[in-house]
């Protein structure tokens, strides 16, 4: 039995509830046939419009952590070098003056392109959210054996990249990092927290389950803490530079399904 369905259209109207509904027509062995789309019964909300940034940067719903110019939006932020548009990590660790959850995060960072040191004390900082409770590595990884879950792009001890995408000593890199926080009831994880990096454009961990926090000298492990902390850059002793920074809040879209009537 021939089943093709041919000048096939697609319509749009109004329906019951004021949304946009889609039909779709057309004629099969001589007869015209209608195709209902299905509907989940959910209304959503329309998205938020947001307008993208040109060439990595910042969107228009996101917060500029550093543009260049100064370190204003970070505590400490006056103790790192301003030079020839980056910030360079000098004498301490810098957080956020505000506190994020949820978020997609963008960077860009360079390791000193002078070599000096091996393994981790060559172009060593981090990426520390909820206040530096979970690290996403930053190293110069390039010809620069260590262990793999403490090289560039890892979760600190807990898990190495997919691939090792770093760059040359001195070239700019650039991190995209998607970070859901834990959740906690009662004292207890309600749900884990995950983490996706994108690093020079190469995913290198898909939407990865934390196991806990990221510390150096035992198990990782969940202490309950806040939806909301500071961002943390860390400083242990190497100059590396960061420049082109945003961060923007991830919300889920938003919908129900009408009661019934």
């Amino acid at each position: 039995m021939n089943r093709t369905v041919r000048s096939l259209r697609i319509v749009a109207g109004v329906g019951l509830a004021g949304a946009l509904i889609y039909v779709a027509f057309g004629r099969h062995n001589g007869q015209a046939v209608f195709f209902a789309p299905y509907e989940s019964g959910i209304v959503w909300k329309e998205p938020k419009l947001v307008t993208p940034g040109e060439r990595g940067g910042a969107p228009s719903d996101a917060v500029v952590l550093f543009d260049g110019k100064n370190m204003d939006a970070w505590t400490n932020g006056d103790k790192w070098l301003i030079e020839d548009g980056a910030a360079v990590a000098m004498k301490t660790a810098v957080s956020t003056k505000q506190s994020f959850g949820d978020c997609q995060l963008h960077l860009e960072f360079a390791t000193p392109k002078k070599v000096s040191g091996k393994g981790q004390g060559r172009g060593n900082n981090g990426i520390g959210f909820m206040n530096a409770r979970y690290e996403i590595q930053v190293l110069d990884s390039w010809d620069n054996p260590t262990y793999f879950d403490g090289m560039c792009a890892s979760i600190y001890k807990q898990r190495p990249p997919m691939v090792n995408a770093s760059r040359k000593p001195g070239e700019w890199q650039t991190y995209d990092i998607f970070f859901e926080t834990p959740r906690f009831k009662e004292g207890k994880v309600a749900r884990p927290g995950y983490v996706t990096v994108v690093h020079n454009g190469v995913l290198v961990q898909n939407h990865v389950k934390l196991l806990g926090d990221t510390p150096y000298d035992r198990a990782p492990g969940y202490k309950p803490h806040p939806e909301k902390q500071p961002l943390v850059l860390m400083y242990h002793g190497n100059p590396v530079r960061f420049r082109n920074m945003w961060i923007r809040e991830i919300h889920e879209p938003e919908g129900e399904k009408p009661a019934k009537k």
